[in-house]
């Protein structure tokens, strides 16, 4: 897969849902729209959970990276409400 240029990071392999999602979309809303945030994430809950969440709130997923570490990397671009 292609590299994604992202403008912002968060990393929320240290908290369980539902403090994941809500970690990673403080992050989103600090960046602007049309902005790529990468959020790196356990394997299991957050991998289904943050993904579906970002997308219900209007928000683009463009990609998800397996780091082959029991991470992903899930790459989403800010969408204005």
């Amino acid at each position: 897969m292609a590299e994604i240029k992202n403008d912002g990071f968060v990393d929320i392999t240290d908290k369980v849902c539902p403090l994941t999602f809500v970690k990673a979309k403080v992050a989103l809303e600090d960046l602007e729209n049309g902005q790529i945030l990468a959020v790196r994430m356990n394997d299991g809950e957050p991998v289904q959970n943050v993904p579906r969440s970002f997308k219900d709130d209007g928000h683009q997923v463009l990609q998800l990276d397996d780091n082959n570490d029991g991470t992903y990397t899930l790459y989403v671009q800010k969408v204005e409400e």
